[in-house]
C-alpha cells in the first residue's frame, strides 16, 4: 500500500513525512516546476504480533508495511494542459493521497497565498486533480470519436463501451465534483485503471496544525465519499519521531500527545481504503499480512505465496481474540474453537490462520 503526500508550497508536507517516517529531510518549498520525490516504507503497527510472539517463542517478527511518498509541491495552474512525465506517473501510481492543508501561520515561513485559508488551500488542491482527470477524459474521448469516425462498424467494441462510461465521468468532473461521488461499478473501474484518475482514489487530509490550536483550525467543509480529516501538529511530531523511544514517551506525556502521527495516519489509511491485516504464527516467525477487507481464505494465500493459493486445500483459522483468552493454540483446538475454512471463507480482521496445502 502507497500514499502519496501531497500540498502546496510551504505547507508542511516535508515535514509530515518527517513524522510519519522518522525522517530528516530538509523542509523547504518546492516549486511546481520541479520534480523531487522523497520515498520511505514504514512498518504498520500492529501490537498483536508482539503477544503473539511472546507466546510462539517466535525467533522473528515481521510486520506488513506501508510506503509513503511525499511528492513534489503542487501548485494552483499545474493542471492545465495535464501532466507527462515522472509527476504523473508518480501520482497515478498511489493508492491514495494524504493531502497537507497547512493552518498555521508564520512571520517566517510564508504562506504562498499570503493569507491562511483552509478551505481555499482545499480546493485549489482539488482543483487541480479535478482538472486533471477531465483532461485525461477529454484526450481519452477525442481519440475514441475519431476512431469510430475512421473505423465506423469495424472499431474496437471494447473501446467503444468507454464513451458512455468516460462521458459520464466528464459530465461529472465540469460540474466540479471528484470522481470518488460518481456510483462506479467494480467492471467500470477495472475498464478506466489504466488512466490512473486522481479524485477517484480515497483521500486522507492533514490539517498541520501550529503549536497553539485553535478551534477553527480544524473546521472545514468537504463531503467528498471516501474522505476524512485529521489535524496533527507535523512540527511538533516531526521532533519527536527523532528522538529514543523513552524521551518519546516522556515527551508526549508532556505536550499531551495521545497517539502518534505515524499511528493515526496509518489507521486512518486502512479505513479509507478498505484493507485489514490477518496474521500467521509459529516458531519460526510470526507476521502480519495485508489484505482487502472481503478477501476470502483463497485470495489471502495468495498473498503468502502463489504455490500456496494454487494448491489450496484448507485454512485453519483461529480467531485472535480467542488464541489469546484461551492461551495457546494446543488449548484452542482441545475446546474445538479452531475452524476448518475453505477458500470461500471471508477472512476477518486479526485471523491467525495457517494454510494447508497440497505438495
Amino acid at each position: 500500500m502507497r500514499l502519496g503526500i501531497m500540498g502546496l508550497p510551504n505547507s508542511g508536507k516535508t515535514t509530515l513525512f518527517n513524522a510519519l517516517t522518522g525522517g530528516n529531510y530538509a523542509t523547504s518549498a518546492v516549486s511546481s516546476k520541479q520534480f523531487e520525490v522523497n520515498t520511505a516504507i514504514v512498518n504498520v503497527p500492529d501490537p498483536r504480533l508482539d503477544v503473539l510472539e511472546a507466546m510462539y517463542q517466535s525467533k522473528k517478527k515481521v510486520y506488513t508495511t506501508i510506503t509513503f511518498s511525499d511528492i513534489a509541491g503542487l501548485d494552483k495552474g499545474i493542471g492545465q494542459g495535464g501532466l507527462t512525465g515522472p509527476l504523473r506517473n508518480e501520482l497515478a501510481s498511489v493508492d491514495g493521497f494524504v493531502h497537507v492543508i497547512r493552518t498555521f501561520r508564520s512571520d517566517t515561513v510564508p504562506h504562498p497565498y499570503v493569507t491562511v485559508d483552509i478551505q481555499r488551500d482545499l480546493e485549489i488542491l482539488d482543483g487541480e486533480f479535478l482538472l486533471l482527470d477531465l483532461v485525461t477524459v477529454e484526450k481519452r474521448l477525442e481519440r475514441l470519436h475519431n476512431e469510430t469516425r475512421i473505423k465506423g462498424k469495424n472499431a474496437d467494441k471494447a473501446l467503444l463501451d468507454e464513451i458512455p462510461l468516460l462521458e459520464r465521468m466528464k459530465t461529472h468532473l465540469e460540474a466540479e465534483k471528484a470522481l470518488r461521488d460518481l456510483d462506479l461499478t467494480p467492471a467500470e473501474i477495472r475498464l478506466t485503471g489504466g488512466f490512473g484518475f486522481l479524485s477517484l482514489k480515497p483521500v486522507l487530509i492533514v490539517l498541520n496544525l501550529g503549536d497553539e490550536v485553535k478551534p477553527e483550525d480544524t473546521a472545514i467543509r468537504y463531503s467528498y465519499k471516501n474522505a476524512v480529516h485529521v489535524g496533527i501538529q507535523a512540527a511538533l511530531e516531526a521532533e519527536l519521531a527523532q528522538l529514543a523511544p523513552d524521551d518519546r514517551t516522556m515527551f508526549m506525556e508532556e505536550y499531551g500527545v495521545t497517539e502518534l502521527s505515524a499511528d493515526k495516519v496509518i489507521r486512518l489509511a486502512y479505513e479509507l481504503l478498505h484493507v485489514h491485516s490477518f496474521l500467521t504464527a509459529g516458531e519460526k516467525e510470526v507476521r502480519a499480512w495485508t489484505i482487502p477487507v472481503g478477501a476470502t481464505a483463497w485470495e489471502a494465500a495468495g498473498e503468502i505465496h502463489s504455490d500456496i493459493q494454487q494448491r489450496f486445500i484448507r485454512a485453519e483459522v483461529i480467531p485472535y481474540d480467542v488464541l489469546v483468552a484461551e492461551g495457546s493454540e494446543k488449548a484452542v483446538k482441545a475446546i474445538g474453537k479452531m475452524r476448518l475454512e475453505s477458500k470461500d471463507y471471508v477472512v476477518q480482521n486479526g485471523d491467525v490462520i495457517v494454510f494447508r496445502h497440497s505438495g
